[in-house]
């Protein structure tokens, strides 16, 4: 499409029309917005760091492309800034990484009707036809890999307890996953399962609760790094020797570090990468610089990690 613009422009420029090829080159710019949650742990440190250098790299990349974006610290805020990106910034792509799924697929799907092309990445809507495309980790083996590994782990039996996400359809998946796999083991008992949103403080004091409730606990699934530290801290503090395992998420750097130095509790890991939002922009901005679409769902593997193969997941400089 870009390239029939630019024709039609030269042509009209050896006509001597100059002002109507600017405008249809002034059309063909790329607008893309992206909404996304404030850096208030250390993956979404990762998801902020990681846009930015993807506004950074593909602006430089491509004069036809400006990105803006924006970081919101609530579902509220995000969904005010939606509004600003359309009516204010006139993007005609956005990529979004949604604070919450229930609260944002309206928004998005009035951004939608607008229409401006839309990429939902990770947190998934509630709706999916409030958008064209889908990126994100692989939830289902996000949950399943830390089941099987503790299944197999404690020997098909034991107590274990699960602190998951914020309310959200990936964090559904997880639970869906991590829970299907532990039903084919009866003598592996699930106390509870309650939500520390992803954050440090949170899963230390919901791990403080899970310690006073249960007197004896084999393992424990904080299905992300940075809750897997506050759960560690809870644990040392109280002094409990009965834990023996402690399963994170999402392979940040001080975690996959753990695992190679064979840390108490910390065996093994899962991938999930903070750079998907990355991929998200890029490949969002491309498609339509090039007046295409993207594929419905991309979905980027999570595998498990362990001292064997933890090098190769291993990065020092990285945000997260």
């Amino acid at each position: 499409m870009k390239q029939v613009i630019r024709a039609v422009g030269a042509g009209m420029l050896a006509l001597g029309i100059l002002g109507t090829a600017s405008v249809a080159l002034a059309d063909d710019k790329v607008i893309l917005g992206v909404a996304i949650p404030t850096a208030d742990h250390g993956f979404t440190g990762g998801i902020v760091w990681w846009a930015n250098k993807a506004k950074a790299d593909l602006e430089k990349e491509h004069p036809d492309l400006k990105v803006i974006v924006k970081t919101a610290a609530g579902a509220p805020e995000q969904a005010n800034q939606l509004q600003d990106l359309v009516t204010v910034n006139k993007i005609n792509a956005l990529v979004i990484f949604p604070f919450e799924s229930a609260s944002l697929t309206q928004p998005v799907a009035q951004v939608k009707k607008k229409g401006v092309y839309v990429t939902v990445v990770d947190r998934g809507l509630t709706d999916t036809s409030a958008q064209d495309a889908y990126v994100a980790g692989d939830n289902t083996a996000f949950g399943k890999i830390p089941a099987e590994y503790l299944a197999k782990a404690l020997d098909g039996k034991g107590n274990i307890v699960a602190l998951r996400g914020i309310p959200t359809t990936l964090d559904n998946e997880r639970w869906a996953a991590f829970t299907g796999v532990l039903k084919n083991y009866p003598d592996i008992k699930i106390l509870d399962g309650k939500y520390a949103n992803w954050n440090r403080d949170d899963a230390f004091k919901v791990m403080q609760d899970y310690l006073t409730r249960f007197k004896h606990i084999d393992a424990v699934w904080a299905a992300d790094d940075d809750m897997a530290v506050g759960v560690l801290k809870a644990i040392d503090q109280a002094k409990r020797t009965d834990i023996k395992i402690v399963f994170g998420g999402a392979g940040s750097k001080g975690m996959v570090k753990n695992v190679m130095d064979s840390a108490p509790m910390i065996k093994a890991d899962v991938s999930y990468s903070p750079k998907f939002i990355y991929d998200a922009i890029k490949l969002t901005a491309e498609a339509r610089l090039k007046g295409e679409k993207l594929p419905p769902t991309t979905i980027i593997p999570s595998v498990l990690i362990t001292k064997e193969n933890a090098q190769q997941y291993y990065f020092p400089d990285s945000p997260f």
